[in-house]
């Protein structure tokens, strides 16, 4: 264990991220202290969870600082097979189904697709780094297959959130090893006419969709939430209505009634930023979100640093996915994006996106720690 590595880490990034886990840890608490059927009368069992998830995370996170980021070609294919080998498992009968996705396995406790993240991340980041060239469409087939197998495993859950992180993260890794931007566009372009036409056809000659009826109205419910307020609107309404009564100062920490009353649902996993924002107020949801501001720069900044094509990539790819999961859940919390149930970094429940989330940030500064020749 070189000493040299913890004296060249990124304190800033690490400051950022303690004050988040602490404000996740007290918010989780906060929504679910008054929730019997949730703690089961144990107002602390959740906290405690969130706790233990946060501890193991920052063991193994502090563990990761002195293996080098740049993994060999016999672990990145392990890692790799490994992951798709959890994902279709997960499709088994030892695969737990929780609202509606079959996406954890050993009771509940660990969900595969949150680890799938950060290890494509990792491989597919050492892939681009050694192709010399993503000019053509014809160099995209590799990549594409990398991203395919695992996607297509996650969809199948169906977890059609973290199927959307996948994608937004690879688009940007293609982008900063090289690929030529109007490439991507197109890409995309051709993406989304592929859907047009998917949902025209199911229109009109009742072709099926690869999503349930359900999950589409979900996604769009926060366009017209009044349409169907008791149902499909209910949770987006419920949100906006927790982040407004917060105004600019809140009601004061445990003192919300949207979540504790019953009448946000998942308060203390999907909608957990309404619940930060009806408690704290404007105040309090501005300073987190300029925590994650604070954590986004730091991110590019390791990316533009980064001593190797490798490292540049994959911090981008970490930085994409903390992007995707900030913008989306703090979006979908104030009625203007869809409703997805991708968490809120460091805050949400959930003991494999915590520890998935300290990972990625120990990745961070890994290549901030090595971007000195003198660490070599």
């Amino acid at each position: 264990m070189d000493r040299r590595i913890l004296k060249n880490l990124d304190f800033t990034l690490i400051a950022v991220v303690c004050l988040l886990i602490f404000i996740g840890l007290l918010m989780v608490y906060s929504a679910t202290h008054a929730n019997y059927n949730l703690t089961q009368g144990a107002p602390l069992k959740i906290f405690l969870k969130q706790f233990l998830a946060a501890s193991l995370g920052i063991i193994g996170g502090f563990l990761l600082l002195f293996f080098d980021y740049r993994i060999s070609d016999r672990l990145s294919q392990f890692l790799y097979g490994f992951n798709i080998f959890l994902l279709i498992l997960v499709l088994t009968p030892l695969g737990v189904t929780r609202n509606g996705a079959q996406s954890w396995l050993f009771g509940g406790l660990f969900q595969p697709s949150e680890f799938a993240k950060i290890i494509m991340i990792v491989t597919l980041g050492k892939y681009l780094a050694e192709k010399e060239s993503l000019n053509s469409f014809y160099n995209f087939i590799t990549p594409f297959i990398h991203l395919a197998i695992p996607l297509a495993l996650i969809l199948l859950q169906p977890d059609l959130g973290t199927g959307l992180v996948f994608i937004f993260i690879f688009l940007t890794m293609l982008y900063v090893a090289g690929a030529p931007g109007w490439k991507l566009l197109t890409l995309i372009a051709i993406g989304i006419i592929g859907i047009l036409i998917m949902f025209v056809s199911h229109r009109y000659l009742n072709t099926p969709l690869p999503i349930k009826s359900y999950q589409i109205a979900r996604l769009t419910s926060f366009i017209n939430p009044d349409r169907d307020p008791q149902n499909t609107g209910w949770n987006v309404r419920q949100a906006v209505i927790a982040v407004g009564s917060g105004q600019f100062f809140g009601r004061g920490l445990f003192k919300g009634t949207q979540g504790r009353l019953g009448y946000l649902p998942e308060n203390h996993t999907d909608f957990i930023f309404a619940v930060l924002c009806e408690e704290l107020g404007f105040v309090g949801g501005f300073i987190v979100l300029f925590l994650y501001f604070t954590l986004i720069w730091r991110g590019i900044r390791i990316a533009f640093q980064a001593k190797d094509r490798a490292g540049s990539i994959i911090a981008t790819g970490i930085v994409a996915m903390f992007l995707f999961h900030i913008m989306e859940n703090a979006g979908m919390n104030m009625g203007i994006m869809p409703i997805t149930g991708i968490p809120l970094p460091f805050i949400s429940y959930g003991g494999s996106s915590m520890v998935v989330n300290l990972i990625a940030v120990s990745l961070l500064l890994n290549i901030w720690a090595r971007h000195q020749k003198i660490m070599f």
